[in-house]
């Protein structure tokens, strides 16, 4: 579809968050006609793509990051970066005074969700670590103008969680650990050849096992069995049989996940307590879990442990944005299908802001819908050395999901009466007012050529 002049009566529509949930909005819009604001909090567009999935995935992120930019590129659609809704615009004024046809809320899950013990926030830096600060600056530590918080990955670490991210907290741990014992015998062993190897294929190479580096690895403290640690979902509706066989597939990525990367797993452990010495969080106590007629049940037993510090790796919640009214952790919508807000006809919302969850697999809903195979290839235990070869079918199943949802909110948009074109004109001079405020020039490509690190991995 030819997109209309501005100058003509259009609709005119923000979106909040620039990345593969609002891209797909933000296309899907502007093929229907309308004026598309993207608003975008970081330089880049690029949200849990680039700052979630650990570096080790360059292929798949080269391949999103190609994805996004040509959504966001097409004719109509205003790109405004470096501006935070709450902070930069209030969202009253946004969806209220800007006179807009509609706001759509794809600003994703980038708070961590608290560990629940009573009193842990006192400790995060102190023995505490969250996971989404932890993988950004993994992935951005090595650049020269990362001005972060830094991290100082040690041997013996606890990680609290269960899923896909948490396997990637604890692959960073045993890897950049494994370096670093390389390193003191005059071993460089890059990054990517670690972790698509797997650790004890590269010691092999050098003559060396596990045990000759001296470490105790890192383990991962799971409330559940491990057959229920959700790397694979169950279709909807699946019978016993098919229950049981999703079981042993996710059992059995674990272990081979478990015998590449060297890292622990300890199920059916549930964190109650903190063990602090001085002002540092050194541990944690466990209450042991049991299984009975199908439910978790707490037992009797008891244990501790300790490390160096704990990471926190049970989700991600969205930042509160001022004027959004919440319901605990997520924000009060009436309508979770449409991510609908009281008071507010004309806002929707889509992704992860919807439904908690930041990972950029989280959103995948069915196996019947993801293989076994890209699964696989996304943990980076597919065989035959395949590696990650295959893993972008993820991603093509979320943008599937995210092409729905767009193509269901534009649906519902597009009935709305269009604005007069004075309007339109005004709505896009307060954009370009806040694009050169933040010094964007109206070019993507060129504002991407310039905010982009060079030694950017």
């Amino acid at each position: 579809m030819t997109n209309p002049s501005p100058s003509a009566p259009a609709h005119v529509v923000a979106v909040i968050g620039g990345a593969t949930a609002g891209a797909e909005v933000a296309g899907r819009l502007a093929q229907r006609g309308a004026q598309v604001i993207v608003i975008e909090q970081n330089p880049r567009p690029y949200g849990k793509v680039e700052d979630g999935l650990p570096r080790w995935h360059h292929g798949l992120r080269q391949k999103e990051y190609e994805t996004i930019r040509g959504k966001l590129g097409q004719p109509g659609v205003h790109f405004l970066p470096l501006t935070k809704i709450g902070r930069d615009i209030s969202f009253d004024d946004l969806t209220k005074g800007w006179g807009l046809s509609a706001v759509v809320l794809a600003c994703g899950a980038w708070r961590d969700r608290p560990l629940a013990l009573e009193g842990a926030e006192k400790y995060v830096g102190k023995g505490l670590v969250y996971q989404n600060p932890f993988i950004i600056w993994f992935n951005h530590a090595n650049e020269k103008a990362y001005t972060g918080p830094r991290f100082d990955v040690k041997d013996g670490a606890l990680i609290v969680g269960g899923g896909l991210a948490s396997i990637d907290v604890a692959k960073v741990h045993t890897l950049e650990t494994t370096r670093a014992k390389l390193r003191e015998r005059g071993i460089d062993a890059p990054l990517i050849e670690l972790e698509v190897g797997g650790i004890p294929k590269l010691l092999a190479k050098h003559g060396l096992e596990w045990k000759d580096l001296g470490l105790e690895g890192c383990t991962l403290f799971y409330r559940r069995r491990l057959e229920d640690m959700p790397l694979m979902d169950a279709p909807d509706g699946a019978d016993a049989a098919r229950l049981a066989k999703v079981e042993v597939a996710r059992k059995r990525m674990l272990e081979k996940a478990l015998e590449k990367y060297l890292f622990k797993v300890e199920p059916l452990a549930s964190p109650e307590g903190l063990i602090v010495e001085g002002d540092r969080l050194v541990g944690l106590r466990f209450r042991r879990n049991k299984v009975e007629a199908g439910k978790l049940v707490p037992s009797d037993e008891t244990f501790e442990r300790r490390g160096p510090y704990v990471v926190s790796s049970i989700g991600s919640i969205p930042d509160p944005i001022p004027g959004i009214p919440t319901r605990g952790e997520l924000f009060d919508f009436r309508d979770p299908n449409w991510g609908r807000l009281p008071g507010h006809e004309h806002v929707f919302s889509v992704g992860n802001v919807v439904t908690g969850k930041g990972n950029i697999v989280a959103s995948r809903k069915h196996a019947t819908s993801v293989s076994q195979a890209a699964i696989e290839a996304f943990l980076g235990i597919a065989g035959d050395g395949k590696a990650h070869a295959g893993e972008e079918a993820l991603a093509a199943s979320i943008s599937g999901d995210a092409g729905a949802q767009a193509e269901a909110v534009a649906g519902r948009i597009e009935p709305l009466p269009r604005l007069a074109a004075e309007r339109v004109a005004a709505v896009l001079e307060k954009v370009r007012e806040r694009q050169r405020a933040v010094g964007y020039s109206g070019d993507l490509g060129e504002w991407l050529a310039k905010v982009t690190p060079p030694d950017l991995e």
